[in-house]
Order: structure tokens, then sequence, then C-alpha cells
């Protein structure tokens, strides 16, 4: 019986196993197009009849992505931004998330919808306002102009996301900490900190990917000092409307990517687990 149930099924399995093979190429296909135009010469990059391979790889195309002057410095600056965002953001997050699950106070639920409206709001939206906002404060032209807009974007989903975590770790593990003696701030760093650290790795990873592929807020806030730039701004010396130098855009492209899939890498078997819980929360 069981062996005829197997084989009912294993046709909508193998369509299953099918289609999410067709998915993952689709999803690829885009990447691997980058990296394969990157190796490129320009000839076939401007050739009118576009093959998916190529038989005479050139790195020409990254000789004039590094040789750029200032591309290092878009890099280090990229690196900065996303990496201060993400370990700002975490901290933040995990600290409020904590609050608003831990304690009981006046309107906590108004604050936690504020957390989601603020969230619905679309970007492009706040873009002017916060324009404005960074002119009076003298923050245009720098690193903050880009830091601290990115931490406040990130802030209401990992709130959200981490306010699951802390949830699903018991009461009676916090109470038995402090029966044995365990400070508030012992328990929030020691105990409860690892617990929710899958979480942290999670909304982590959709920070530094937001941040670093920011071109927006870039466009925007650095208007006049090129060497705040982050990387987004640096495929623009690639791009001339009358003579656009695809081969630079693709190759500088792949380099800007490269931080991301080894930051995935890293942190992937964790990012695995947070986003597992979440969905059990």
């Amino acid at each position: 019986m069981n062996l005829v149930r197997a084989r009912v099924r294993r046709p909508w399995r193998l369509a299953a196993e099918a289609s999410a093979l067709l998915i993952a190429v689709v999803v690829a296909f885009p990447l691997y197009w980058m990296v394969l135009s990157a190796f490129k010469p320009a000839g076939e990059i401007e050739s009118t009849a576009p093959r998916p391979w190529t038989l005479e790889p050139s790195l020409d195309s990254f000789r004039r992505v590094f040789g750029q002057q200032e591309f290092g410095r878009y890099f280090l600056n990229s690196l900065l931004v996303a990496g201060t965002v993400v370990v700002a953001s975490a901290l933040i997050a995990f600290l409020a998330a904590t609050a608003v699950t831990r304690f009981r106070f006046r309107f906590r639920t108004t604050l936690l919808i504020m957390f989601l409206v603020a969230q619905m709001v679309p970007v492009e939206a706040l873009t002017i306002p916060l324009f404005f906002l960074m002119r009076d404060f003298g923050q245009l032209n720098t690193l903050g102009s880009l830091i601290l807009p990115h931490i406040a974007f990130s802030l209401p989903f990992a709130i959200w996301m981490l306010r699951g975590f802390v949830k699903a770790v018991p009461e009676a593990l916090e109470e038995a900490a402090y029966i044995d003696g365990a400070s508030r701030a012992r328990f929030l760093w020691q105990i409860l900190f690892p617990l929710v650290f899958p979480g942290l790795v999670a909304t982590s990873v959709f920070s530094f990917i937001s941040t670093w592929n920011d071109f927006l807020f870039a466009k925007s806030f650095i208007i006049s000092d090129t060497s705040q730039s982050t990387l987004p701004m640096a495929l623009l010396v690639f791009y001339k409307p009358d003579d656009p130098d695809w081969g630079g855009v693709m190759a500088a492209s792949t380099v800007m990517t490269i931080p991301v899939l080894v930051f995935f890498v890293l942190v992937q078997r964790r990012l695995v687990s947070g986003l597992g819980g979440a969905v059990k929360d």
C-alpha cells in the first residue's frame, strides 16, 4: 500500500523538483550573464548576436575597474557604511525587541503599530524630507547621511522579527536565572543574546544587502564630495549615455557582488536556522 502511495506521489514530487530547478535557473541567469559579460571582450559585448558563452575571456574590463583612481575608496566607504548599519541596527533592534516583549508599559501596542506603519511608507516618499533634514543638520556629503537613514529603515523589520525570537524564550528561564543570582544585564547578554543570535543574523543579512546596494540615498545625499561616495555610485563612471562601457559596468557589478556572496556564505547556517525560527513563531 505504501509502495503504491509512493508511486502516486512521485510524479508530483518530480514536478515540484523540476519547477524548483527552473526557478533557480531563471533567478541565477542574470547573475551568470553579468559575470559572463564582465569577461567578454568589447567586440562580443557589442555584438548584435549575443552568445551565452565566450571563447576568448578577457580581464580588460576588470583592469579598467581597478584602474579607477577612487574605486578603492568607494569600496571602503561601502564596507564602513554597511558594517556600521549592521552592527548598530542589530544592537538597537535586540534591545528594543526585548523591551517591547518583556516589559509592560503604556502605548506598547501603539508603538508596535507605529513600527509597522513606518515600514509601509515608501523610501522614495521620504527621500526629499530626509534631504532637507540632513541639510539642516549639516550631514550632506558625509557617510553619516547614509548610515543614519539606513539604520532607521532597518529597525522596524528587525524589531518585529526579533520580537518573535525573544518571545519564544520561556519566562521561566529568566526567573530561574534571577533565582540563581544573575543580574538583568547578565541574563540579557549571556543567556538571551545567544538564544536570539540566529534571528540577529537573519536581520543583519537584510540590513547588509539593502545598505550595500543602495543607490538612492548615495545619489541624493552625496552631492559634491565624491570622496564620500559608495560603490553603486562608481557604476556611473562607466555609464555614459552616448558611449556606455558595458564591460566596465558588468565588471564593477561583479566586484560589488562578491562581498554580498561572501557575507551570505559566512552566515548561511545561522540564516537558515534564523528564518526557520521566524517562520515557526
